[in-house]
Order: C-alpha cells, then sequence, then structure tokens
C-alpha cells in the first residue's frame, strides 16, 4: 500500500472510520507522479539500450481511481539530440494477468519478435517508455483490454518518464501490437485531453488492432459447439472474463460459470499467457464446458463490453496508423478493414497498410511503412 494511504489513514483514525478509506484514497499524488526508480531485470532490458530502468508511478484503474503502474524506460546510447530523445511510447501484447507476468520484469511474451521491433525504433533515435497497465507488477488487478485505463496508464508512463529525464522531449507517438494496439489507438483518442499541456502528443501506430473483439463474447454459453480456435483464443476469453468481473465486480462472473469454468478463471489470474495457453490445450479445454449459462443474460451486455473494450470510432485529432496480418487469425482482418472503414467515413485521420503475414508477423513488416509515418510526425 502506498505511504500516501497509510498516512492518510492514520491521520483520519481520530474522526472516522476505515470505511472512509476511499476519501483518503482520493488524496494520491497526481497521476504521472514518480514514485519509485530501479533497474531492470535482464530478461526485460531492450538489447542496445543504455541506462534503462523500471519506473513506478501514479496512474489510473477501474473507475478512475488512483493506482500505481510500472514500466520500463529504454535509452539509445549517445547523446540526446537538441530538444531530448524523442519518445515512443510501446503499448505490449498480451503477457497475462500475473505481476510475473509484467514487461518490465519479466520482458516480452514474444521476445524476438519485440526486441527486433523495439531495436530498429531504438536505431532511430527515440527513446522507448514501455508501461506494464495497471495491475501488472503492482498491486491490484490488471483489468484486460479496458480501453481507458489501458490509454491513462500509457499517458501517465510518459509524464512519469520525462518529469523524471530531462534528456526525453515532451514531443511523444504510442505505437503498440495486439492487446497494445487496442491500447495505442484508445490511448491516440485520449492522448491530448489525459497528457494535457504537460506533453506533445503527435500520433499512434498500432498492429494486430482487436477491433470488435467484444462481439466474440455475445454468443458465448454452454452450447457453443467445440470448434478449433488459435492456441491463445481461450486464454484470452479467460482474461476478458477476468477483466470483466474486475471492472464490474456486481455482474457475478462465477454464476455464469461452471465448476471448471470457475477453476479456469481464477488459475488465468496467475499464469502468464505461453504457459496458460500450453495448459488450457493440454487439457483439451473446450469454451463451451467453462459456462452454466449464456453471457447474454447480462444485462446490457453489448453495452458493458462496447465501453470498456470497443474501439472509439470518432476523436482522433493526431493521424492513426493501423497494421494488419492478412494471415491473422488473433484478429480478424475483417473486423480491423471494418474499423479502419468507419474510422474513414467518419472523417478520421487514419492510415491502413495490411500485410501476408499473421499476427506476430505483420508486427516488423509494417515498420518499412510504419518508421518514416513516425518520422514525418516529428517533423
Amino acid at each position: 500500500m502506498r505511504k500516501l494511504w497509510v498516512a492518510a489513514a492514520v491521520a483520519a483514525t481520530c474522526a472516522t472510520s476505515l470505511l472512509n478509506l476511499p476519501a483518503a484514497v482520493a488524496e494520491s499524488a497526481a497521476p504521472g507522479t514518480v514514485e519509485s526508480v530501479a533497474p531492470l531485470s535482464p530478461a526485460a532490458t531492450l538489447p542496445g539500450s543504455v541506462n534503462s530502468t523500471r519506473i513506478r508511478y501514479e496512474s489510473t484503474t477501474v473507475g478512475d481511481l488512483p493506482a500505481m503502474a510500472s514500466a520500463a524506460v529504454y535509452f539509445p546510447p549517445g547523446e540526446p539530440p537538441a530538444g531530448g530523445w524523442p519518445v515512443i511510447a510501446w503499448a505490449h501484447g498480451t503477457v497475462g494477468l500475473g505481476d510475473n507476468c509484467a514487461y518490465s520484469i519479466a520482458g516480452p511474451a514474444a521476445v524476438e519478435r519485440d526486441w527486433a521491433y523495439l531495436g530498429t525504433w531504438l536505431r532511430q533515435g527515440y527513446a522507448i517508455v514501455a508501461a506494464d497497465y495497471a495491475g501488472l507488477g503492482v498491486p491490484g488487478e490488471h483489468p484486460y483490454l479496458n480501453g481507458k485505463v489501458e490509454a491513462h496508464n500509457v499517458v501517465d508512463a510518459v509524464k512519469a518518464a520525462t518529469r523524471q529525464y530531462p534528456s526525453l522531449s515532451r514531443k511523444w507517438v504510442v505505437v503498440g501490437q495486439s492487446q497494445g494496439g487496442g491500447a495505442a489507438v484508445y490511448t491516440a483518442r485520449y492522448a491530448t485531453e489525459f497528457g494535457g499541456p504537460e506533453l506533445d502528443y503527435r500520433g499512434a501506430v498500432g498492429t494486430g488492432v482487436p477491433a470488435y473483439i467484444e462481439d466474440i463474447l455475445l454468443p458465448l454459453g454452454p452450447n457453443v459447439p467445440p470448434i478449433e480456435l488459435g492456441p491463445h483464443t481461450t486464454a484470452y476469453v479467460l482474461y476478458i472474463l477476468n477483466s470483466l468481473r474486475t471492472t464490474y465486480p456486481g455482474l457475478d462472473i462465477e454464476s455464469y460459470l461452471t465448476d471448471p469454468g470457475r477453476f479456469w478463471l481464477e488459475r488465468a489470474r496467475g499464469v502468464c499467457i505461453d504457459e496458460f495457453g500450453d495448459e488450457l490445450a493440454a487439457a483439451d479445454v473446450v469454451i463451451g464446458n467453462l459456462f452454466a449459462r449464456p453471457l447474454l443474460e447480462i444485462p446490457d451486455l453489448r453495452g458493458l463490453l462496447t465501453r470498456t473494450m470497443g474501439l472509439p470510432e470518432t476523436g482522433y485529432d493526431k493521424p492513426l496508423f493501423l497494421g494488419q496480418g492478412l494471415r491473422d487469425t488473433d484478429v480478424i482482418t475483417p473486423a480491423t478493414l471494418l474499423f479502419a472503414a468507419r474510422l474513414r467515413a467518419n472523417g478520421q485521420p487514419v492510415t491502413l497498410h495490411t500485410y501476408p503475414e499473421d499476427h506476430n508477423g505483420a508486427v516488423n513488416a509494417s515498420l518499412p511503412d510504419s518508421v518514416p509515418f513516425v518520422r514525418n510526425l516529428f517533423d
């Protein structure tokens, strides 16, 4: 628990009970305030970076409540340019829900892919700020795919890093893949609002963006046929159910699940994505067997999901790059094409590129297009 929470609680004991703790929590430090700085583990250190650190900082979680978050900060070698290193905010893909899965602790799940991708940005002369998202590597639950929470976490990580390190410029863009692609899109929508005049937001890149991912939950229930799914799809579903439990505790998500469903829901809270996918595959888990009743019995299920993870279709004030692999079976191409078409119809500043790649391959395949796109944002 943060020092300020403790101090506030002690001061309040003469006048109020612990039931009034939320009022004390509200007195927490402002978002972007750095709480601590520490060295990164070797597993979380980007090859080629120098003086890299793990920062813990104040941010926001479900219900606009204050929360601690963490991030990795990577610096290029050499002296910073005039005005400081321009900043790439990296929104990472799914790693899991457990604290030990956090990017700034364990490093990326897709090591070769992510290090190659981030190394390219580093060699281009960008510092990288990689937020973990609330509840990863710090106390609290991680509200997986909760877009506004992720946007707060990314923006506040940039605030914290630029406050801590004078060598960083206030000019920044956000790039992200998969879960992080969605986080990058949400950040693009809210970056100017959440960052305020302190930061100079320039634009965003998202690859493998989970557009309309909320729709996959609508038909889930005990009668879902045992269709063949990707190796991580069942894990994603259980992560989303945990996120709903965290975001809307009054839903009583457990009541919609069977005993095996409740077991795997709880198991999902602590196991990182690759290990969890392997466990589910080894156990031959069928999604329909996880449910005791249809999720559509939840009142306004579509509305809840859309408000939590539905990507905004308006409100972007800076250029947005979308990259999609045509062979992607994690995030299907038609959904991304529909999202891009709706953005264009709404007059949003979107650029779409497609690649003959799967979910992982599109990340680095996008670089010949996204590197000049980002370079132009800083001109």
